[in-house]
């Protein structure tokens, strides 16, 4: 792919790891994102951290309060939320559509069928994949008649909402974009969906989107540990995200930090080092956002892993995003 086309459709984001950071600090990197030149930025939505060196997790809808009233043009999302589980489809539309309205035409919804790391903890069975993705449909579904405003009463397969209704409501919806990393969920937010969100550069995804009808905004994420020299940059990556290198459906399935920590026993740096770019080469960091355009992604964000954001940003601001934006 030429590199004007890049320049022309790409657009870049930064990823707010709720994992890793406290909620102040994820209010002042959002701020920070906007002033370096990131267009959008993703929150991640967890109830716990993937493992415990990561050390946090706050209630996302609080810290997007506050990112709310701390940017002024960043475009925000979840990265993502589950409505099926521990947070009922009708709250979330609630959660929703006040952050909408505290950020006129800048907020997005991110949904996904979520991890048993999260979603275990009220008690609720873990169902196969298929089920979750039915579940999520439904909750979709839900959480759209909501935001019309109208009084909603649904007795579904899954749910039930009686006589309900959304008062604060933003001018209007905001966009609500699925998560996939397979085909079949891919096809699911072709369908349901506003635009996709994928952490790989799988043509095979996108494809499946596109078969379904799907339109809109295609978001990757990114995985990066930016730092002035590379192998303390891959020993950062390796205890701060080790979870990168865990390969197949654990990541859906393991319930607690603690086995996430037990299944990357085995996993070196280098092995985490083949998930995220590490050091201060920016030809290495363009060409891994690169991968995403050329499969045919037209929104990547990037999660800087570690505790030096400030760093990353003056990194990214002058050596990056000049040149992909």
């Amino acid at each position: 792919m030429a590199s004007g086309y890049v320049a022309r459709m790409l657009e870049i984001g930064y990823a707010l790891s709720s994992e890793e950071h406290r909620p102040g600090d994820l209010v002042r990197y959002a701020a920070a994102a906007e002033t370096s030149g990131f267009r959008f930025a993703l929150i991640s939505d967890h109830f716990h951290p993937w493992t415990d060196n990561q050390g946090q997790s706050p209630f996302v809808w609080s810290v997007l309060g506050a990112i709310a009233q701390a940017t002024e043009h960043l475009r925000v999302g979840t990265g993502v939320t589950c409505p099926t589980f521990r947070i009922h489809p009708a709250l979330v539309a609630h959660a929703a559509a006040t952050v909408a309205d505290m950020m006129p035409g800048r907020f997005f919804l991110g949904v996904g069928s979520g991890e048993n790391l999260n979603e275990h903890i009220l008690g609720d069975n873990w169902p196969p994949v298929g089920i979750r993705l039915r579940m999520l449909e439904e909750a979709v579904g839900i959480i759209r008649e909501l935001f019309t405003g109208d009084v909603v009463t649904h007795d579904g397969e899954y749910y039930s909402v009686h006589t309900a209704r959304l008062y604060t409501l933003p001018e209007q919806a905001p966009p609500i974009m699925v998560a996939a990393s397979g085909p079949k969920a891919a096809e699911l937010a072709g369908r349901i969906g506003d635009g996709l969100i994928s952490t790989a550069p799988d043509s095979e995804v996108l494809d499946a989107f596109r078969r379904s009808g799907g339109q809109g905004q295609r978001i990757g994420m990114v995985h990066v540990c930016w730092g002035p020299d590379e192998a303390e940059a891959v020993q950062t990556a390796h205890r701060q995200w080790v979870n990168a290198a865990i390969g197949g459906e654990l990541g859906q399935e393991l319930p607690l930090p603690a086995h996430f920590e037990q299944a990357a026993a085995t996993v070196r740096p280098e092995d985490v080092a083949e998930k995220v770019v590490c050091g201060p080469d920016p030809e290495r960091h363009r060409g891994e956002i690169r991968k995403f355009a050329e499969a045919g992604f037209d929104h990547v964000y990037v999660h800087q892993v570690g505790p030096d954001q400030e760093g990353f940003f003056r990194f990214y601001a002058d050596e990056v995003l000049p040149k992909l934006q």
